[in-house]
């Protein structure tokens, strides 16, 4: 990927990345009811916007983490989005 992305525009993909993060981990803290699918969105947005850094920067171990990351936060929008389709009531 880098005839597209030069490595010091990966490290800004990737730094957004980390803000993503970081920002849903703080967020999960500070607040008193989670919002699980503006949480889980946050963290899969940042993991892709790691993953894309890391296709410049080639780290093999934090690619797995960030993959494993985005599946996780993967799971948890889609189980987010059935507990919000059951309270409301919405067919399947």
């Amino acid at each position: 990927m880098t005839e597209y992305l030069s490595p010091f525009a990966a490290d800004l993909v990737g730094f957004a990345g980390s803000f993503f993060i970081v920002a849903a981990f703080a967020y999960s803290n500070l607040t008193t009811q989670m919002n699980a699918l503006w949480f889980n969105v946050a963290n899969f947005i940042g993991a892709a916007l790691l993953t894309i850094s890391l296709t410049v920067n080639f780290n093999l171990p934090t690619m797995v983490l960030e993959i494993v990351w985005m599946a996780i936060a993967l799971f948890g929008m889609t189980k987010a989005l059935m507990a919000r389709r059951a309270e409301t009531g919405t067919p399947k």
